[in-house]
């Protein structure tokens, strides 16, 4: 039963953390965007290095 219990509290705490990402990358994409249109090169760079943490985090999730 405990176990039943660790695994149902795992799958909530890796759903949560999935909406969590989400809400990120969703985030970072309208600020790349921006970046995008201001020619700001070092902001493109930053955000394409933060979606693709969010990215390689969402695929060890097995959500994206």
């Amino acid at each position: 039963m405990k176990q039943l219990m660790n695994t149902s509290l795992k799958k909530a705490r890796e759903k949560e953390r999935t909406a969590v990402l989400r809400l990120e990358m969703d985030y970072e994409l309208a600020v790349l965007f921006e970046a995008i249109e201001e020619k700001n090169e070092k902001k493109v760079k930053e955000c394409k290095q933060k979606l693709e943490k969010i990215r390689l985090e969402l695929i060890r999730l097995k959500a994206l």
